[in-house]
């Protein structure tokens, strides 16, 4: 039975907006809240798909701008239940200077309460099972596993190839993976996925479907190269799909 759950890609580029994407920001819609990963400039369009009646959590995988950039869009949402934002140590000063003057509007001053939660520690205060593992990036990061009536949603953002994303993903129902290089792409000296690398995490962790996301915009400047990184992801993985904003799934 159609529960009505649905995954809504607000923002699937990485780096910065072009005519192809907004910026990183995934609304997991549920019967009882709502998750949302990552602040990217996608966030914007929260209000034409959320009901702000139920409580709300947004997960920051980690602080680099285009996952962040969307905070000072906060204040146009009203969270009837408030808002709390969850992320690594080191979460709450880093949204005491970016959610504060001189930048954007404090958070006290937003029109509903906010809470700020950093995990693993504060990971029991979720009311859905959650599982976060660091990634191999630049930059301290944070992939996520969670459980939303029995589907098993793992979210895989700026990471090169590693162990934990595979352990994240284990049995996932939906893997939402980064692919921020182009097919046969590799940069050591900065860590991220491309379509291959992508499906092999698919392939090994055994989950369902994958759903590629956070697409370098300046190396993925129309939709042409997407469907091309579709088409190598697939050779491994059959069940891959290169994501544009606006696609709605159900699960």
């Amino acid at each position: 039975m159609d529960n009505g759950n649905k995954i809504i890609f607000l923002g699937t580029n990485g780096w910065y907006d072009t005519d192809t994407g907004n910026t990183i920001s995934i609304l997991v819609d549920c019967r009882d809240y709502s998750i949302i990963l990552d602040a990217g400039i996608g966030i914007y369009k929260l209000d034409k798909y959320i009901d702000f009646s139920k409580p709300a959590f947004l997960f920051l995988s980690h602080f680099h701008l285009d996952h962040l950039y969307g905070l000072h869009i906060l204040n146009k949402f009203s969270f009837k239940k408030g808002l709390t934002i969850f992320g690594q140590e080191g979460t709450k000063g880093i949204l005491d200077i970016i959610v504060n003057t001189p930048f954007s509007m404090p958070m006290d001053k937003l029109p509903y309460r906010t809470d700020v939660l950093e995990v693993p520690g504060e990971t029991t205060a979720l009311p859905f099972y959650s599982e976060v593992l660091p990634m191999e990036h630049t930059s301290p990061t944070l992939g996520l596993r969670i459980i939303v009536d029995d589907k098993i949603i793992t979210y895989c953002p700026d990471t090169g190839l590693c162990s934990n994303a595979l352990s994240l993903a284990r049995n996932a129902d939906i893997l939402i993976a980064e692919c921020a290089y182009r097919p046969g792409e590799i940069h050591n000296s900065w860590p991220h996925l491309n379509p291959e690398s992508a499906a092999s995490i698919a392939k090994e962790s055994g989950a369902k479907n994958l759903f590629l996301v956070h697409f370098d915009a300046s190396r993925y400047k129309d939709r042409e190269s997407r469907v091309d990184a579709e088409k190598a992801a697939q050779k491994i993985f059959p069940a891959a799909i290169a994501c544009f904003d606006g696609l709605t799934i159900g699960f």
